[in-house]
Parts: structure tokens; sequence; C-alpha cells
């Protein structure tokens, strides 16, 4: 567990991240994501000292939502304040984005009045095209296919309950196709975590990026299975999330039954490492992929989880707005 925090204003002189976009986890290193831990931890015990932080004063930061949200909605917003610069809150029923305007206008039209953008939208695609045109930092806080503001958090997380990263596996459990295990592959991978995606086979991630993710390791484990007894034996970390994701509600009861197997529940805690802990990203659907009694017993990490959206992305867009 950490004892002396350096004051996040030294862990921030440190970093090098200043006018990047963050659209998947690999837009920044191994040791760039453990800095921002650091600077993440910090900011946290700041703002439970009352101590001011307003890295980001004066700045306007655009906030665009295609859809609802709660934990990116709130930590965002709560997050920008508590840096001193001001959230702008944009919906897709007012914007249009590639609709009514192109993404690419809108781009240059948000870079030119605001300090940073960061957007909840289904196509990673739409995503690219904004950072590429914007001329400010762009964050991507969800797309299909990457989630990675949530891994900063779960990391902050594993360190938090573990004291360091690299060597404590983590097995997750559902559907290995989704955007949550893609960018837990990812982070796991730079920070030298093992990681093992226990899935069907028909929602198993694609061999491209189970390669790409062998690369980043370099020589940590990435393994694929549909074993899950074997996936969670050993297991520091058991991960989870919905089964039918953003985008897939119309197969919620198909999904169902492909999943059913694979549920996180008391019996799989039990061949995990003795002092394993598990992970959700939330919203959970208690019953299906997770038991209510797991997530009970595991509810006080679970929500520390959610908290640290908060602080993981202020360190982020201090990192990436500070001028």
């Amino acid at each position: 567990m950490m004892t002396t925090l350096a004051p996040s204003a030294d862990v921030l002189k440190a970093l090098n991240l200043k006018g990047r976009s963050f659209l998947t986890v690999a837009d920044i290193t191994g040791p760039e994501i453990q800095s921002l831990i650091q600077l993440a931890v910090a900011l946290k015990q700041e703002k439970r000292d009352r101590k001011p932080h307003p890295y980001l004063a004066g700045q306007q930061v655009a906030m665009y939502f295609q859809q609802p949200s709660t934990r990116t909605r709130v930590s965002f917003e709560v997050g920008i304040a508590d840096l001193g610069a001001h959230p702008l809150m944009l919906r897709q029923d007012e914007i249009g984005l590639g609709k009514r305007e192109a993404v690419a206008d809108i781009a240059r039209t948000l870079g030119r009045m605001v300090d940073g953008i960061m957007i909840r939208h289904l196509h990673h695609a739409d995503v690219e095209e904004l950072a590429q045109y914007a001329g400010v930092p762009v964050i991507n806080g969800l797309t299909k296919d990457h989630h990675p503001c949530q891994i900063l958090a779960d990391l902050m997380t594993v360190y938090e309950q573990f004291g360091s990263l690299a060597g404590h596996k983590l097995t997750f459990v559902g559907d290995g196709s989704n955007n949550m295990a893609r960018s837990l592959m990812e982070g796991c991978a730079l920070v030298g975590m093992p990681v093992t995606i226990a899935a069907p086979a028909s929602h198993q991630p694609d061999a491209a990026t189970v390669e790409r993710c062998r690369a980043l390791a370099s020589g940590t484990a990435v393994e694929v299975t549909d074993d899950l007894q074997a996936a969670v034996a050993g297991a520091h970390v058991v991960y989870t999330d919905v089964w039918a994701s953003m985008g897939d509600e119309a197969e919620a009861e198909q999904r169902r039954q492909i999943f059913k197997a694979y549920q996180v529940n008391e019996p799989l805690m039990a061949k995990a490492a003795s002092n394993a802990i598990v992970l959700h990203c939330l919203p959970a659907h208690r019953g299906e992929e997770i038991t209510h009694d797991t997530l009970e017993r595991f509810a006080t990490v679970i929500f520390d989880e959610a908290e640290n959206r908060l602080h993981a992305q202020k360190a982020l867009m201090a990192a990436l707005l500070t001028r």
C-alpha cells in the first residue's frame, strides 16, 4: 500500500503528455500509465484533504455524449471543475456529429473555442476523425471498440489494493470481443500484468488484437481460453462486464444463453488467489454476469473502482491539458 505521496504538482511536472490525445490505452506507454496512476493517487488524497489543484484554471473542456451516461458524465464534469476548468456539456441531439454536420467541421469549430474535448460515442472512427481535425487533445470517454479511461481507473484500483501492478494476474470473464476485454488486454500488457480472457469461442478477441497485445506485453502472458476454471485459477483480479454492451441490447436474451456458464460467483472465486478481488466497470446486471452475493462481497473495491474514474481522469486531463 502507498505510504508517502509526492505532491501532485511534482508528479505532473515529470509527465510529458501535453497536447496529446488519448483514444486507446496503447496511445501511452506502460511507464506513462504508472506515472498517471501516481498522479491520480496524489490528486485523490489532495481532494480528500481539501487541497485545491486548479491546473486547468481558465480553460474550457467540451464533453460530447451520444448517449446518456452516469459514471462518465459525473466523473468528467466533476473532474473538470476540480481542475479549475469549465465543463461544457454537448449532446448528440444538439450537435448531430456526422449527421447534421461533418465530423471534421465540428472538430475544427470546437477546436477553436475549447481547450480539450471528451467524447463518448459509439463509432470509434468518428472519434479518430474528431482528434485528427480538432487541433486540441481529444479523450475517448467510450466507444464500442475501446474504453481506455475505465482501464486507468481499473489499474489505479489494482495498485491501491496490491501496491504494485506487474505480476498480478487479471482474468476477464464474459464477452471477450467487447471494448472492455480489448482495452484491458492493452492495459495489462503495457504494465506487465498477465491477462487471460475467458470467453466462449464465439465471443473471443480477434487474433490481430491478441497478437498486437502480445507484442505490447514484451513477454508477459496474454492468453485467451474458453476454459473458465483454468482461466481463473490463481488470478489476483477477476473482472467482468455486462453480457450485452452498448449497441448489443437487441441480442440480450441470446447472449444470456451464450454466457450463462461464464458467471462470476462464489464457487468460481474459490479458484482464484486467496487475496483476489473482483472488479466490474458497471452498471451490473446482478444475477447475470455476477451474482448479488459476490458483488456485495466485493462492493467496497468495485465502488472504489467507480470513484477512481474521477481521479484517474483528472490525472489524464491535467497531463494532457496543463499549459
